[in-house]
């Protein structure tokens, strides 16, 4: 497998508890992911109240994670997405930036990612005010990788429709004029793309004079919609020949962490074994790997009830389900009676709000 794996906590909802996001990189580490970075909606501190500090006791489980990926040999890294600088880069957003930056450094930040992603866009200079902005922190930064989200980071016209029309050019001048070494996130034709093909990738690259840096936005769950349905089954589309078009492949995982290593585990495999990947075996192999024998084998069985009927339509098989999975003394089987429960549940005003 010739390209870097890594997971990106960067959902909208309730983020990952410190325990399960220890607990995720160390079970991914043997399977071949070497990055994890930080960037859940749901930090304030990241993005709507970017300006502030982190509360002590955060700071602390901050540090103590990033210490832990350390430890395991992963790269520790951290999204900041400070909302809408670009439309009042003074000084004092400065201030307040170089104060976010000290203390990365003091956290060993290695990967920082600056992410304009989700904010309006429809600003005809946008690329250069990007570039200013991303400039200015790679001359103050002292992580070993800078990595930059777009604002429209996928072909998608669901992102001209939310955050106004992509100025023309955006994605050329972006990348004519970010500096050679800084990575740029990409997402696909969709921003949750049901295939990336080297074929896009390779557009993608020349309009960006650099191959991208794939943000995969499977097996993540956070929209409205998404929400009701558990996102379990293995990778496809993406063929392993897209390796050569990418510098690296960041997944944004589930709601749930534990069901997330599943899709994940099969990632690996997809690479692995290139032409002869089967993706309905890979997810039994990573379904038993994470879950057990006797989970993961129940699991196979509701996978079309659990990813394809979704919450809203369950009717008498939420009974069936719960019997099914309550007496089960495994966080995975907890994570699905807690989505049963409505604990993952996404709306409208989470998302407008983090």
């Amino acid at each position: 497998m010739n390209v870097e794996l890594g997971i990106i906590e960067g959902f909208y909802g309730k983020p990952w508890s410190w325990e399960e996001r220890e607990q995720t990189v160390a079970y991914l580490v043997p399977h071949g992911y070497r990055f994890y970075l930080y960037a859940p909606k749901g930090d304030p501190y990241l993005r709507r109240r970017w300006q502030e500090g982190h509360p002590a006791s955060w700071a602390r489980s901050l540090a103590d994670l990033a210490s832990r990926c350390r430890a395991l040999g992963v790269r520790f890294g951290v999204g900041l997405s400070p909302y809408e600088i670009y439309l009042g880069f003074d000084q004092a957003a400065r201030n307040a930036l170089e104060r976010k930056l000290s203390f990365f450094h003091e956290l060993g930040v290695q990967d920082l990612a600056i992410l304009f992603d989700d904010m309006r866009g429809d600003t005809p200079d946008l690329a250069d005010r990007q570039v200013e902005i991303v400039h200015w922190v790679a001359e103050r930064s002292s992580a070993d990788r800078l990595l930059v989200c777009p604002t429209y980071y996928s072909d998608d016209p669901v992102l001209d429709r939310a955050f106004g029309a992509r100025p023309e050019r955006y994605l050329e001048q972006l990348g004519a004029s970010l500096s050679p070494g800084i990575e740029v996130f990409w997402t696909g034709e969709e921003v949750c793309s049901r295939e990336i093909s080297p074929g896009h990738l390779r557009r993608v690259g020349e309009q960006l004079g650099r191959n991208p840096f794939l943000w995969d936005n499977y097996p993540v769950n956070d929209g409205q919609r998404m929400s009701r349905y558990l996102h379990l089954r293995a990778f496809t589309g993406r063929p392993a020949g897209i390796a050569d078009h990418v510098r690296g492949h960041a997944i944004n995982p589930a709601l749930q962490p534990v069901l997330s290593r599943i899709p994940a585990l099969t990632l690996v495999e997809s690479y692995r074994e290139g032409a002869d990947y089967r993706y309905g075996a890979a997810f039994q192999r990573a379904a038993v790997a994470v879950l057990g024998e006797d989970l993961g084998t129940r699991v196979r069985e509701d996978l079309l009830t659990l990813q394809d009927v979704g919450l809203d339509r369950l009717g008498e098989k939420e009974e069936l389900l719960r019997e099914r999975y309550a007496s089960v003394d495994h966080p995975g089987a907890r994570e699905i009676i807690g989505w049963l429960d409505g604990e993952y549940r996404i709306t409208d005003e989470i998302v407008h709000t983090q």
